[in-house]
């Protein structure tokens, strides 16, 4: 599985869900879209959200990603359960 997390350096929400990643011991990729313009292109196409932080989890070739938006009690939610976390 891999979990990169598009964010920017000052979004208090993407140093939220970094923080909470951390936290958990999760391994991600960040990607600062405020230098990265391909990548900010690439999951805004996926997501048709321009905004930050998202997250782009992959489990493998053969399955779709789930693209969460935003951080948020849902999102935590939805994180904890595709994580399998406490």
């Amino acid at each position: 599985m891999k979990v990169k997390l598009y964010s920017t350096p000052t979004c208090p929400y993407c140093i939220a869900l970094k923080e909470f990643l951390d936290r958990h011991n999760v391994h991600f990729t960040n990607i600062d879209v405020s230098k990265d313009s391909k990548s900010a292109g690439y999951i805004m196409s996926k997501t048709n959200s321009p905004g930050v932080p998202q997250v782009e989890i992959t489990f493998s070739s053969s399955v779709e990603p789930i693209y969460l938006i935003g951080w948020d009690e849902d999102v935590k939610k939805k994180l904890k359960e595709v994580l399998k976390l406490p």
